[in-house]
């Protein structure tokens, strides 16, 4: 829904349930016209990862709130804790799985207010998430 109200409240936002957790988009283009970036959470489940993807428009940032994460960024691995974020360049195809018991938290933010990703679980499916 489009408004002219600069400010996401509390409860508003796009919530995307997935099989791996849960998106809450809270500023997008569509949501606050003329946004130029996207800010959003993610919540991955214990022992769950979100899909192999890559993001052709906008680069990534990923900050973790609470939870751990392993984080696969081309061909690297990076562990992530609360605290720590990582830069995801434009084209690069990466994922997050949840380490331990407590789910994995973190704010995202795209250098764009569209934004697309392409994945590569299924060979040539794009989608906006």
């Amino acid at each position: 829904m489009q408004t002219n109200d600069p400010v996401s409240r509390n409860l508003a936002g796009q919530i995307v349930p997935t099989s791996w957790g849960e998106l809450n988009w809270k500023i997008t283009d569509d949501a606050v016209p003329g946004a130029e970036m996207t800010f959003g959470t993610c919540r991955i489940n214990p022992g769950e990862r979100n899909g192999l993807h890559s993001h052709p428009d906008c680069e990534e940032i990923l900050y973790v709130v609470s939870g751990r994460c392993e984080h696969k960024l081309g061909d690297e691995m990076h562990l992530l804790e609360p605290g720590d974020a990582i830069r995801i360049p434009r084209n690069v195809r990466h994922w997050a799985r949840c380490l331990g018991s407590e789910p994995l938290f973190a704010l995202i933010f795209f250098s764009s207010g569209k934004r697309t990703a392409i994945s590569h679980e299924e060979e040539g499916s794009t989608f906006r998430r």
